[in-house]
């Protein structure tokens, strides 16, 4: 033992020379070149350079990692049992039913159209005028909130004279909104819905009238609702197959759009959903056109709007020169994988949805008033205000 003070600590042999003998004044980088002498370059780069761009690849992009590694911890649903669709324009209704493996009704049903409507002026204007002819009645509720708890003005209140063609038939409703902030947006939309099963029963919907239950921009085409209202004996709950577009009938999807449907109405037991009620799906029974709109404003009002609106990680998604770049590449406005439960279909519809240059067998009026509704044909990616 020597004379003077003893200390038990260890020191570090590497930095002693410079630790021992620092000053106070720069004790502090004295250390910091201590710990720095422990490590290699590799180490250092690993530390200061790969983990924050990792933690910052994963902030960009951990949504898209989520959706890749989709199948490892979902599973797919349970897959519909598909009935075929038979039509052609010159074969009888009583043939036609026959073909299903339906008998033939002495008249056909009464038909109820029941949707929530938001901002959906033109795609309301095809569908009505498609389904027109055997529609009993239409029914149409609007709030002055959007599912996400935003002000809204009542769009079809104030466009009401452009849809004078159904006003015999129409029976119209406005829903306050609750304006709840922070909660779940697909509340208030349980919400409106639920709200109309009121404004079925004032329409005077009856036992065994058929009722559509889809989006506005889920169209059933015409044929199929004439079909289902003149033959007997159809399923009472059937979903629709509809062939899925995006941003116009230029970007065909796939044919994977299952949510609308069909019901035999019973009172005390049909409610009026947007979710999957029956395994049965109707082959190839019209179109579903989504985010279908001629003004940039409507795409950025419905992103904010809308159930999914926590898709919008980032304010430049809303810029409308991206938008405008986004739709005519065809690319995904949420810059979003595809939502697929197996490796090799998120694989095969990774990148921009391929243009198709088919415009057959689309709605009549869409195509009997082309001028006005160019946007949503092909080859016409353009939008007005972007």
């Amino acid at each position: 033992m020597t004379d003077g003070y003893y200390s038990s600590k260890k020191t570090d042999d590497i930095c002693e020379d410079v630790c021992g003998q620092a000053s106070r004044v720069g004790l502090t980088m004295s250390r910091l070149r201590c710990m720095l002498r422990g490590f290699d370059l590799k180490t250092l780069f690993f530390v200061f350079v790969f983990i924050p761009v990792f933690i910052f690849g994963i902030y960009l992009h951990g949504q898209k990692i989520s959706y890749f590694l989709r199948p490892l911890w979902e599973s797919p649903p349970k897959p519909f049992s598909k009935i075929p669709h038979y039509y052609h324009e010159n074969v009888t209704m009583e043939r036609l039913c026959k073909l299903h493996g339906w008998g033939i009704r002495e008249s056909p049903r009464r038909v109820f159209d029941a949707v929530l409507f938001s901002t959906e002026e033109d795609i309301l204007t095809i569908r009505w005028k498609e389904l027109y002819p055997f529609i009993t009645q239409f029914v149409l509720l609007e709030s002055n909130s959007t599912f996400t708890g935003l002000p809204k003005p009542l769009f079809f209140a104030s466009n009401r004279h452009k849809f004078k063609f159904v006003e015999p038939r129409l029976t119209y409703g406005m829903i306050g909104g609750r304006f709840k902030k922070g909660e779940n947006p697909f509340v208030e939309e349980a919400y409106q819905r639920v709200a109309l099963d009121q404004l079925l029963r004032i329409a005077g919907i009856e036992d065994d009238d058929l009722l559509i239950m889809s989006d506005v921009d889920e169209i059933p085409s015409a044929h199929t609702i004439n079909l289902l209202r003149w033959c007997d004996d159809i399923p009472p709950i059937l979903h629709l197959q509809l062939r899925n577009y995006l941003y116009s009938f230029e970007y065909y999807v796939d044919n994977n759009s299952w949510r609308a449907s069909v019901h035999q109405y019973k009172r005390g037991k049909t409610r009026y959903a947007h979710y999957r009620q029956t395994d049965l799906l109707f082959s190839d029974a019209g179109w579903h056109c989504s985010f279908c709109f001629r003004y940039i404003r409507d795409f950025i009002f419905k992103m904010k709007a809308y159930s999914h609106y926590d898709r919008v990680r980032f304010s430049h998604y809303l810029n409308p020169k991206r938008i405008q770049d986004v739709i005519c590449k065809g690319a995904d406005l949420f810059d979003m994988l595809p939502e697929e439960y197996t490796f090799k279909e998120i694989i095969g519809k990774m990148g921009p949805v391929p243009h198709s240059y088919s415009a057959v067998h689309l709605p009549a009026y869409l195509l009997n008033n082309s001028e006005k509704y160019k946007y949503l044909l092909p080859g016409n990616c353009r939008r007005e205000g972007g």
